[in-house]
């Protein structure tokens, strides 16, 4: 009887050391990477390309993702001293897989708001942008200066976010229905679908780069959407509860100073493919 418990005991001695390599092993693996979910089609904070570069980063979906966000998140991987692995996934579908620890972190120009912060935990904004409209360069809107311009126009903004949202301050507008990702909402604005699109100015920004026959309406003073300068900066977002990640990622972000990240802006919106 003392034999067999003794060789009983042994066996789940030798479990839970296998076990515990196990659980060692993975502990390591998860040190060893730096896992962000962004959509790669929102430039120029993130878009996809065709072939590898010394900026982008592969993904498993294919092709390889690059734009600010990428760039912000590489210099947090070197600094952790992880490896960067980027998984490319739908906006909405970003909050469910940081909760589900599929990824680490957020990095995909989403910005800090309230009902976020109830299942993430946010670090100070790495960049803060303004709102304007994108319209066609030889259409009614191009001209505007406020947003009593486009009363009676057709506005359009991506889904689930508050440039959506704040179509309905323009007196008389046509709230079109949102898209998922500005390539679609672009394609809708040349087709003559909607008259314009809601963004933050880099997004414009670089729409207008890569189609010369859009433009950009910055509003002056006092005349453009009643908004929390808040409401267009961008954080990255990290599990709720996951302090320690929080910090870490944090302290990496703030070792970037304003013009290097400027600077960072600048090149993505240059070199953002056409398609974007």
């Amino acid at each position: 009887m003392m034999k067999r418990l003794g060789c009983l005991w042994m066996a789940v001695l030798l479990l839970t050391g296998l076990a515990g390599c196990g659980s060692k092993e993975s502990e390591g693996a998860e040190k060893d990477t730096f896992v962000v979910g962004m959509e790669c089609n929102y430039a120029p904070f993130n878009w996809t390309e065709a072939e590898s570069s010394d900026r982008n980063v592969a993904v498993d979906a294919g092709g390889y993702c690059d734009g600010y966000d990428v760039q912000i998140a590489r210099n947090i991987a070197d600094e952790l001293g992880k490896e960067l692995v980027i998984v490319k996934m739908d906006w909405d579908s970003l909050e469910p897989s940081l909760n589900s620890g599929s990824i680490d972190a957020i990095i995909a120009g989403m910005t800090d708001t309230e009902d976020r912060r109830k299942n993430a935990d946010f670090t100070t904004p790495y960049y803060q942008s303004k709102m304007a409209m994108i319209v066609l360069k030889d259409g009614k809107y191009a001209n505007a200066t406020s947003l009593a311009d486009f009363k009676g126009a057709t506005v359009q903004g991506q889904l689930n976010t508050m440039y959506d949202d704040v179509i309905d301050q323009i007196e008389g507008v046509t709230h079109a229905q949102p898209l998922e990702n500005y390539p679609y909402m672009i394609a809708a604005l040349k087709s003559g679908t909607v008259d314009a699109l809601t963004a933050e100015t880099p997004v414009a920004l670089g729409a207008v780069a890569a189609h010369p026959e859009l433009a950009m309406v910055e509003f002056e003073d006092g005349k453009g959407f009643q908004i929390d300068l808040s409401d267009t900066a961008v954080s990255i977002a990290v599990k709720k509860g996951n302090t320690e990640l929080l910090n870490s990622v944090q302290s990496a972000l703030d070792k970037m100073s304003e013009d290097t990240r400027k600077q960072m802006m600048e090149d993505a919106t240059k070199r953002q493919p056409a398609g974007e």
